[in-house]
């Protein structure tokens, strides 16, 4: 009988054997194509140092995947064996094999985007050179904390201009962020459509008798209201959502359906929290002609007695003249893109769509916070 020490060796040598034969092959393949020049005995004809090309970096792939070490792709391909090492740095990820597990890997392609990366990430505008670290963090940024190019380049306060930034995104610069991780991917073109009628008369006050003060944003304590709907026929819940014009601090509530009454009843709740400071902090509301709007008089009708603010509704088919709301409402659908299933959010995930929303640093705000600007003017009036 054959032992397992036999078997064990036996199997190594099959190994072996199997490993070499697959070097041999790929080598006669890449000596086939002109990939591969056999080493000249003796002295190497070998710069000191150059760079690799895409050829070259086609070469280095096979040869690694055929098992031959980093110390033989530079023997073999005449290059400097820290070359090669830096050329693997750059060009190494981690393979998930068929069985879950991940082995790590070569890949030229990966190789050769990153030297184009450093290549063309330099001049006066662009000054990150190959600084592939603030790259991986601007990624981060847009990619998965959902800013915007320009609020991203705010918050790592790094000095590169926003248009140079697009350029490169356009041209695939980068290894993850593409225009499809962008916000905004662009105007479509405006169809025409048919004049819609309004149905019904407004509820309230029409916008149109609103101070003019409100228009210039100067004074705090003026909201603008609307709701997020999800999933036609599917979702029976929806956001509500109120913005105030001048810190663009938003509010965003889950309620359970799109009843005006669920609207009284979330304004009711924001009362008893806010206590006797609310009637200050929400001095007027605009609205729009939605149904979920219609009880005016219970919105403006306080738990305690008496009104707590004033509504105002917009013109019939005019979302522009609540332009915070619906601005901010953009911010949500980064999160909760038109169309899904509003239903399968929690309140806690709401809350924290509505924190990243606060937390989100503007232009029109000195790329400070909604937040901060909240905060600063909830002090004033609580002092």
């Amino acid at each position: 009988m054959v032992g397992n020490g036999t078997r064990i060796r036996q199997a190594g040598h099959a190994l072996k054997k199997k490993q070499m034969h697959t070097k041999i092959a790929v080598r006669i393949a890449l000596q086939r194509y002109m990939l591969y020049t056999p080493p000249k005995r003796g002295k190497q004809d070998m710069k000191p140092y150059k760079q690799m090309t895409r050829t070259d970096r086609i070469r280095m792939e096979a040869l690694l995947d055929a098992g031959h070490s980093k110390a033989e792709v530079a023997r073999m391909l005449h290059f400097h064996r820290s070359t090669v090492t830096r050329e693997y740095q750059r060009g190494t990820y981690l393979h998930r094999n068929t069985d879950w597990t991940e082995t790590e890997r070569y890949s030229s392609d990966l190789g050769q985007k990153r030297h184009d990366w450093e290549k063309q990430a330099k001049g006066r505008d662009l000054k990150i050179g190959g600084n592939i670290g603030l790259a991986e963090r601007i990624e981060e940024k847009i990619i998965k904390e959902k800013r915007s190019p320009e609020a991203a380049l705010a918050e790592l306060e790094a000095d590169i201009s926003v248009s140079t930034l697009y350029r490169y995104i356009d041209h695939g610069i980068f290894l993850k962020l593409t225009n499809k991780n962008l916000p905004v991917k662009g105007k479509k073109k405006r169809g025409y459509r048919k004049v819609r009628v309004q149905k019904r008369a407004s509820a309230g006050e029409s916008i149109e008798t609103r101070p003019e003060e409100i228009e210039g944003r100067e004074t705090f304590g003026h909201w603008e209201m609307d709701t997020v709907k999800g999933k036609k026929k599917v979702t029976k819940s929806c956001l509500l959502v109120l913005t105030e014009r001048k810190t663009r601090n938003e509010i965003v509530v889950k309620l359970p359906n799109q009843r005006a009454a669920s609207v009284v009843e979330a304004l009711d709740r924001l009362e008893k929290s806010y206590g006797s400071l609310f009637p200050e902090l929400f001095k007027t509301i605009t609205v729009d002609n939605g149904t979920e709007f219609s009880d005016c008089a219970g919105m403006e009708r306080s738990v305690r007695g008496g009104k707590r603010t004033k509504l105002y509704y917009c013109h019939p088919y005019s979302s522009w003249e609540r332009g915070s709301n619906e601005n901010n409402n953009r911010l949500i659908r980064r999160h909760i893109p038109k169309g899904e299933d509003i239903d399968r959010h929690t309140e806690d995930e709401i809350k924290g769509i509505g924190e990243w929303m606060n937390g989100y640093p503007r232009r029109l705000l000195g790329y400070r916070t909604s937040a901060q600007e909240f905060e600063m003017e909830l002090k004033k009036l609580m002092g």
